[in-house]
């Protein structure tokens, strides 16, 4: 059993309702979908094994861990790691792009998910703890409407889009103008320059 790897590496969250907690991310590699904007390596870094993978997490001292991607719903042995790490008494967060409604999201303690405008018609989950939508043009704000009906969220979140390393808080601004319910969710470690 072998997990492909981006990274992992331990920082502040610097998104959403969770935003400052100390966490160690670890970023599998691999992704279903191909935004045009998107900003994130997710080719394959290396290879760990179940037991390799829980004892580098172990390595960091924070006991909040942040399963991202890339897609992790892809990760076929993720119940296991999940399960490896709720036995050690980690708190557990996957960020996802809601294309799989995978039954282990049951057993995490957060789901955080970023459905894309770009593929509507690709989302299955249901059920988050916070929704977050990158503001790409104004023409999402439909689909952002939408989604209040299709996945059912405590938190929903506009972030704006970074565009050659800039961040595009005017359009994020306009599309949040034209939403109830929404607020704003910057990316607070590219702003204050960390991981």
């Amino acid at each position: 059993m072998t997990y492909d790897l981006v990274e992992i590496f331990e920082s502040l969250q610097g998104e959403g309702r969770n935003m400052g907690r100390p966490c160690v991310f670890v970023r599998f590699a691999g992704c279903n979908l191909a935004c045009p904007w998107c900003d994130t390596d997710v080719a394959k870094r290396f290879s760990s094994s179940l037991d390799d993978l829980v004892a580098e997490i172990g390595q960091y001292k924070p006991k909040s861990v942040v399963l991202t991607g890339g897609e992790p719903t892809l990760v076929k042995e993720m119940p296991e790691l999940v399960a490896a790490l709720r036995e050690r008494g980690y708190w557990i967060a996957v960020e996802t792009n809601g294309t799989d409604d995978a039954d282990w999201l049951g057993f995490v303690d957060y789901v955080a998910c970023s459905p894309k405008a770009e593929f509507p018609d690709r989302l299955a989950l249901t059920r988050a703890d916070e929704v977050r939508v990158v503001a790409s043009s104004e023409k999402i704000v439909d689909f952002c409407r939408d989604l209040r009906g299709r996945i059912a969220a405590t938190d929903y979140y506009i972030s704006p889009c970074e565009r050659d390393g800039e961040m595009d808080f005017a359009t994020a601004k306009a599309v949040l103008a034209q939403l109830d319910g929404w607020s704003l969710s910057v990316q607070l470690h590219k702003l204050l320059g960390f991981r």
